[in-house]
């Protein structure tokens, strides 16, 4: 996603990518343009493009649950969807930071998809 909301589709998101560690066989990754060095500068027009881009996905593919940032994606270790089996390429990300993610999930709330709670509490179902 570019910073004026330009959404670039690089592959098929029916593809496997190396996007989300641990969870590539089974997630969607979006790349937003901004957010290096920790600094927190995602436009508004991003989040807007995000925030659309989310939902047709969810309406295209009901079975999609979870919804995540980079920095999040560790929280997924010792979930039953995680497959990592290389533990030297896990690395700490910071983008896209808690106020994008809250913007978004604001936004698509009706959608009931899971978070950093939902994905915690699976954890300790287990």
């Amino acid at each position: 996603m570019d910073r004026d909301g330009t959404l670039y589709r690089l592959m098929p998101e029916t593809w496997v990518a190396r996007h989300v560690i641990g969870l590539n066989y089974n997630a969607i990754g979006v790349e937003n343009v901004g957010g290096a060095d920790s600094v927190d500068n995602m436009t508004a027009a991003q989040i807007e493009a995000n925030i659309r881009l989310v939902s047709y996905l969810a309406k295209k593919y009901p079975s999609i649950e979870y919804l995540i940032g980079h920095s999040e994606y560790r929280e997924f270790e010792g979930h039953p969807l995680w497959l990592e089996l290389d533990d030297s390429y896990r690395t700490e990300k910071v983008d896209p930071g808690d106020r994008f993610m809250t913007a978004i999930r604001t936004a698509v709330a009706p959608l009931s998809l899971k978070g950093l709670e939902e994905i915690r509490a699976e954890k300790r179902l287990e």
